[in-house]
This record gives structure tokens, C-alpha cells and sequence, in this order.
């Protein structure tokens, strides 16, 4: 097959001409900020996406926030559509479906801890229901936008041309409160994503407020200790430390556990139920109903053939405890979710912590403080960092709002200050008007008034020169140089521009603070135990995977019994029937796949049982694709291994240290290119009628036929796995056939002559012959056949 041409990308000849790299490296960074700066981050300052700022605004436009003498007298609410179109056509050319959402996320109180819009109509539930079209639905701006708003025409913020330069919108919103905490938000940029939670106003109004007062000198403990953990919408209780929340405001990237709330409702003849009142962020009344639904009538998973051994003791154990479950939620309960217990005698600890662990009434909400921060940049920052940002910007908005009311009250004393030298010379400045050709100029010649003096005075109503509009001025004017020496103050002292940022907070904070509602306190999180009864059995494991279980253990038998013999598959045979008891794991080794080989762990409870050929240990674990089971052992967790690849390294490891919760395993030992785990052996631990002793030596034999023998202590157990130390120095294209703990004797296994199966137990004698250190090349044996793997005996 001819092979396909090069593409050759040549430079171009002109200099100012861009390569196609070049151009799509450029094209592919706008697009990402874009993407990052202009929809999916909130910024520090105001704590709002673009889309939701234009809404903002535009309903501000609009008319539709809070008037009155003090702010409580609401607009009428207009359709939604309205202020979709008003959005649209102004400052958001983009999909009105797009721009709908956010009006509605912002309107329901169930993903705000703060709702910036008062929404009429059907907004959606935490069910996952959606809104009402936007042609049904009303909407106004709720009352604590005016913290966004309300100084937005005190010069405090820049404005900057909409997209196509009819109008303009504001960079930012001067956000009297941190909003990016109050709300919080979620969003995924490119290659950058944001999840912050929400926070109450009043701790985090305090925190500003410290942090104000010591001049960013405040420790993380006293920081912390003002915030002490998100407040969610919905509710719902913190559970994760103090720690692990101060771990996550101090890096910025953290996660928490958080669980439902809950109560117990006594009934009548002793019966009780429990009620869920309360849910983690992002959890639905729905959800759980589908988990329990999924519990209780599992479905078969993809390419199996029936249930799994876990799925059918999660059913069994879960009915055990449960008989009814129903959504009883409604406009005065948004949160009611009923669970009958079986009979009123089960434990109402035990009911609890089955339903904690197996659904998502126990879940983790992640922190990634993740924003677009003063300087204009899209980074991670920590608590410290949002609140330290956010009182700079703030400082620099009340600065350009004094300077802005300071202009505007210098402007009006100057006007005053001509209506006053009017009022004195009254009758003159009459004769002049009546008199001049040309009264301004001759105004301004006579009283020395200013271009702006004169033509207010040329524009002023005769009933404003009476007698108490005199005293009226003279009222006005010492008012407006009160303030004006307080404006000039507040720009000349740094302190003074702090004490008013305080006292404007506390304000704030006072009108619009409510109660914590989600609960902070550490608990263990429930981890569904199941009731194993701990007895004697024998796990049996063929050759080709098929695993059982029989109650007892072979030894016990009674003396002169023969010897147990296990039936297989035709073409199977047995690997090995492992004595343990019915708490202990099955440890199941896969092939060596990208230099490590995966270690699963499987309950021996949950093995079946019986006299037939059992179940493929396959469907009791999510084996790593292009890999096949290998090696396996049962024991208990205090058991160790001695486990060997053929390259010729090992290490001793505990079976609690391999023990996984996930069915798919754990990374644990790492080998060569081309090397694979030797079969592990029994260094000591474990049970059965005649427990092994704990190994003293090691036994290593190489398919070349050498041998060499060393002190168990040589060796080093590595918990959390690895490649370990070399155990033999192996000739070129030699590889090590298996390695074996003992305290007296070990059995060799191989292929001799003509393909059949040998095998050879040396006693302590013959392996002392063998001794040496750890590490050397051993000696050569007479064995009559290829080594393939090596056994403890005793």
C-alpha cells in the first residue's frame, strides 16, 4: 500500500502572514476566553456571570426593583418573555432559551441561598421539574438586588459599549456584599470549571468586617471561625471536620461531606417512621425514590446474564429493613420523605445508616473557588483571597462614589452660592435682565459669577426669590458643606473610607440577615454493615476461575477420612481450597497490564455457596479490560503475602493493605516490561484447623533450575505496594518460575519430560544448602524438569 503524502506546512513568504498553527492557537485562546470570562466564571466583585448581570441591569431599566422611602414598595411583576426580549436585544445576543434559564435559576430559592429575581408562576422544582414557557411566567427583581443596584448611577462602576455600540451596560454590578459567597455559583469553562457554595450573609458580612478592622491581619482560625462552613439552600447538615473545611478555604479546591436531616415521628401502638425534611445540595426528593426503586428491584447490568451476588444481599438486606417509602412533600412541606420501617423492633440507628450509605441522602458537595478575580484573571483562590478582593473592590467603588457625590454637591453649592448673592442684590439684578442686551454677560461682569451662576439665574422661577426661599437655601447650603467636609474626609483618610465600609456593612447586614440553615457537625459518615455470621469455611477456587464456598474446613474431618476431592468443568481442575472464615476477603491478582498488575477484593460472604460449580469470579468483579485473573488467596486481613514477579523482585504485603471497596480493584504491584506476579505465597497470619507458623526463610526458584534460600527479614513489606527488592540475581533471559515463604519445607512445581506435570518437596536440609544472602544468583539444582512455580508446604 502506497503510503499517504506529507503535509508540509511552510513557512509564508509574507511577514505579516500567520501559519494555520498560529492561527488556530490564536483563534482556539480567544474562543477560551471567551468561553472563560465571558459566560462560565462569576467574577469576585459582584459574583456574576455575564448573562445574569445583563439581566439585572436590564430589569433595573425596566423598572421593576424596589422603590419607596425605604426600599420595600416592589414594581409589578412583568412577563418573562418581556424581559427575555428587553435582554436579548439590548445586551445578550444569544439564545433566548439561554437567557430564560438563568432568569429562572436566579429566581428559585431552592438553588439560591439568595433569589435575585421574585418570580410568579412555575419556576421549576429540585425535582428536576422545568420551568413554565417564558410567556407564562412573571418576574421583578427582589428586594436585596439593591445591593447590586442601587448605586449603579453614583459614577461607581465603568460602562462600556454593548455589542453593537446603540447603548451601553456595565462592566460590573457595585455589589455592596460579596455576592460570588452569599449565591455562590457552578460553571464549566475550557479547561477551567467553578463550584462555590453558598454562604450566609451575616457570617460573611462579619468576616468582611474583621478582616476590615485588623487590615488583613486576621488568622485563618479567627477567619474561620466566623465562616465556619457553607449554608446551602436547601439545608441539610455538614459532617465533614473543621479541619477538612479549613483545609478547602485555604486551598480553594476541597470536598465536603454533607447528609439529609431527618426526624423521627412516633405513631400509634408503638410504631414510628422516619422523615427526611432536609436534603444535601443537588439531591432531589426524586433521586432518592430512584435509588430506593433500584435498591429494592435491581436490573440486571449490561453484559451479565443475571444479578450479581452484591445486588441480590443489597436487596435482601435493604427489604430486610424497609417497607414502604413515599414523597409526601408539598407547597408547605417542599421536603417530606416518609420510610416505614419493616416491624417498630428494628434499630432506628441500624434503619438510618442503611438508608444513609445506599442512597443520596449521604453525598459530597465540592468546593472549587474557582473565578475571575480583580485583576481580570480566571484563578482558584482561597476564602482569604475572595474577601480580600472583594473589600479592594469596594473600596475603590465607595472612593469613586464620594468623589462622584463630592463633584455633584460642590457643583450644587456653587449654584447656591449665586442664588444667595442674587437674593442680596435682588432689585439690581432685576434692573440689569430688564436693562442689559445682553444679561448674562453683564451678570457675570457685575457679581463676578460664573458662565453656570448666570444661566441658572437667567432660568430661575420668580416665586424662588421670595423671602424663605432665602432660608431655604441658607438651610441647603449648610447641609451641602457638611457633607462636603465629610465627602473630603472620607477621600483624604484611608481609615476614615474603612469606617465608613464597616458601618455600610453592618447596615446592610442588619436589613437583610437571616438565620443559619444548614447545620455544622462532624460525624462519622454511615457505612451500611452486613451482618456476616463468622464461621468456619473453605473457599475452593479452580483453575480456571469458578469459586465456592463449603461450611467447615477439610482438616476437621475425622482421622482416617479421605482426602476431600472436588468436582469441576470437564478441563478444570482445582487451583486451590484456601481454610478461612466467612468474614474474611477473597484476594483475586489479574495479569500484568502498563508495568502493574490490579489487586481485587471480594467478601468471602458473598461467595456462593453449595454443591454445584459455583460462579466465575468475573461477575464478582470489573476486571481491567485486556487482562485475565492469574493468582488468588483467602484470608483474614491480618494475613501477609510474600509477592514475587518473574523479573525477580518482591516484597511482603498485608491482605488489608490490597483490600479495595471498589469493584474494580486497586493498582498495587508494579513490574518490568514483560513480567508477570509469580503466585503468591503464605508468609503467616493466617487461620483454618492447623494454622501455618510465621515464615522464617524464603525459598526463590528461576525456570533455569537455580535455587537460593534467605532470611524472611531481608525482605521489606511495602503498605501501600510497589516493585519491592530483588530476591535473585538472575542470569540473562532467566526468569524467576515463583518464590515461597517457609519455616521447614516447600514444594516445586514444573514440566518435565515429554509435557508432563513433576513436582519435588525439599525439606530444611536440602534448602539450607541453597542459603545464602539476598539478592546473590543461588545454586544450581538437579531437579529433572523446568521449575514453573513454587509452594509452602510447611
Amino acid at each position: 500500500m502506497d503510503s499517504q503524502p506529507s503535509l508540509d506546512l511552510q513557512s509564508p513568504e509574507d511577514d505579516g502572514a500567520l501559519t494555520l498553527a498560529d492561527y488556530a492557537q490564536t483563534a482556539y485562546l480567544e474562543y477560551a476566553l471567551s468561553v472563560v470570562k465571558g459566560r462560565a466564571l462569576p467574577d469576585v466583585s459582584d459574583g456574576q456571570k455575564p448573562v445574569q448581570r445583563r439581566i439585572l441591569y436590564s430589569m433595573s431599566r425596566m423598572g421593576l426593583g424596589f422603590g419607596g422611602a425605604n426600599g420595600t414598595v416592589g414594581a409589578k411583576p412583568v412577563k418573562s418573555a418581556r424581559v427575555v426580549g428587553d435582554v436579548l436585544g439590548r445586551f445578550h445576543p444569544h439564545s433566548d432559551q439561554a437567557a430564560y434559564d438563568a432568569l429562572v435559576r436566579m429566581a428559585q430559592d431552592f438553588s439560591q441561598r439568595y433569589p435575585l429575581v421574585d418570580g410568579q408562576g412555575n419556576f421549576g422544582s429540585r425535582d428536576g421539574d422545568g420551568a413554565a414557557a417564558m410567556r407564562y411566567t412573571e418576574a421583578r427583581l427582589a428586594r436585596i438586588t439593591s445591593l447590586l443596584l442601587d448605586e449603579i448611577d453614583e459614577g461607581t462602576v465603568d460602562f462600556i459599549p454593548n455589542y453593537d455600540g446603540s447603548t451601553e451596560e456595565p462592566r460590573l454590578l457595585p455589589a455592596r456584599l460579596p455576592f460570588t459567597l452569599l449565591n455562590g455559583a457552578s460553571g464549566i469553562a475550557v479547561g477551567l470549571a467553578t463550584e462555590i457554595p453558598s454562604h450566609n450573609l451575616r457570617e460573611v458580612a462579619d468576616a468582611c468586617v474583621a478582616l476590615i478592622k485588623a487590615n488583613g491581619k486576621l488568622t485563618d482560625d479567627e477567619l474561620f471561625a466566623l465562616v465556619p462552613g457553607p449554608d446551602y439552600p436547601g439545608g441539610a447538615q455538614i459532617i465533614s471536620s473543621a479541619a477538612d473545611i479549613a483545609d478547602a478555604y485555604r486551598t480553594g479546591r476541597g470536598s465536603l461531606k454533607v447528609r439529609a436531616r431527618w426526624k423521627i415521628e412516633e405513631l400509634a401502638r408503638g410504631q414510628w417512621q422516619l422523615v427526611v425534611n432536609e436534603l444535601p445540595p443537588g439531591v432531589s426528593s426524586q433521586k432518592v425514590l430512584e435509588e430506593i426503586e433500584e435498591l429494592t428491584n435491581p436490573k440486571i447490568r449490561a453484559g451479565k446474564k443475571a444479578l450479581s451476588a452484591e445486588q441480590t444481599q443489597l436487596k435482601a438486606a435493604v427489604l430486610s429493613l424497609l417497607d414502604v417509602v413515599r414523597d409526601e412533600s408539598s407547597k408547605d412541606a417542599p421536603v417530606r420523605l416518609v420510610f416505614e420501617p419493616k416491624t417498630s423492633r428494628i434499630s432506628q440507628d441500624e434503619f438510618t445508616t442503611m438508608l444513609l450509605s445506599q442512597t443520596s441522602l449521604e453525598s459530597s458537595s465540592s468546593i472549587n473557588l474557582t473565578m475571575v478575580g480583580i485583576d481580570g484573571k480566571p484563578t482558584q483562590k482561597s476564602l482569604r483571597q475572595m474577601l480580600n478582593e472583594w473589600i479592594a473592590f469596594r473600596e475603590i467603588t465607595v472612593e469613586k462614589r464620594s468623589r462622584h457625590r463630592l463633584g455633584k454637591v460642590q457643583d450644587r453649592i456653587h449654584i447656591l452660592e449665586g442664588r444667595q448673592l442674587v437674593l442680596l442684590n435682588i432689585d439690581e439684578v432685576i434692573a440689569i435682565i430688564r436693562a442689559a442686551e445682553d444679561p448674562k454677560a453683564a451678570l457675570i461682569a457685575r457679581f463676578n459669577l460664573s458662565d453656570r451662576q448666570a444661566e441658572d439665574i437667567l432660568e430661575i422661577r420668580l416665586r424662588q426669590l421670595a423671602r424663605l426661599e432665602a432660608i431655604k437655601i441658607e438651610q441647603e447650603l449648610k447641609g451641602l458643606r457638611e457633607e462636603q467636609k465629610k465627602l473630603e474626609d472620607i477621600l483624604a483618610s484611608p481609615a476614615a473610607l474603612r469606617r465608613l465600609l464597616v458601618k455600610e456593612i453592618e447596615a446592610d447586614a442588619k436589613s437583610f440577615e437571616d438565620a443559619r440553615r444548614t447545620l455544622i457537625q462532624a460525624e462519622k459518615r454511615a457505612v451500611a454493615e452486613v451482618r456476616v455470621v463468622d464461621e468456619p469455611v473453605t473457599v475452593i477456587v479452580s483453575q480456571k476461575g469458578w469459586v465456592r464456598t463449603q461450611k467447615g474446613w477439610a482438616s476437621e474431618r475425622a482421622a482416617g477420612a479421605a482426602a476431600p476431592e472436588y468436582t469441576f468443568k470437564s478441563g478444570d481442575a482445582l487451583y486451590g481450597a484456601f481454610e478461612c472464615r466467612s468474614v474474611d476477603t477473597l484476594l483475586v491478582f489479574g495479569t500484568a497490564k502498563d508495568k502493574g498488575v490490579r489487586v481485587y477484593s471480594v467478601p468471602v460472604a458473598s461467595l456462593p455457596g453449595g454443591r454445584g460449580d459455583g460462579q466465575p469470579v468475573t461477575t464478582l468483579i470489573d476486571l481491567d479490560s485486556g487482562t485475565h485473573v492469574a493468582h488468588y488467596f483467602a484470608g483474614p486481613l491480618g494475613a501477609s503475602l510474600l509477592l514475587a514477579n518473574t523479573g525477580g523482585y518482591g516484597f511482603i504485603a498485608a491482605v488489608e493493605n490490597m483490600v479495595s471497596r471498589q469493584r474494580g480493584g486497586k493498582a498495587f504491584i508494579d513490574v518490568g516490561e514483560g513480567e508477570q506476579l509469580c503466585r503468591p505465597s503464605l508468609v503467616g497470619g493466617a487461620g483454618g484447623a492447623e494454622p501455618m507458623p510465621a515464615a522464617t526463610h524464603v525459598a526463590c526458584a528461576s525456570t533455569g533450575g537455580r535455587i537460593l534460600t534467605f532470611e524472611i527479614g531481608e525482605l521489606k513489606a511495602l503498605p501501600k505496594g510497589g516493585r519491592g527488592l530483588t530476591l535473585i540475581d538472575l542470569e540473562a533471559k532467566d526468569t524467576l518460575a515463583g518464590a515461597a515463604a517457609y519455616t521447614r519445607s516447600v514444594k516445586i512445581e514444573g514440566i518435565g519430560r515429554g509435557g508432563k506435570e513433576r513436582e519435588e518437596t525439599l525439606e530444611i536440609r536440602t534448602l539450607n544448602n541453597a542459603r545464602g544472602a539476598r539478592a546473590r544468583k543461588g545454586k544450581a539444582a538437579d531437579l529433572g524438569f523446568k521449575p514453573s512455580a513454587v509452594v509452602r508446604v510447611l
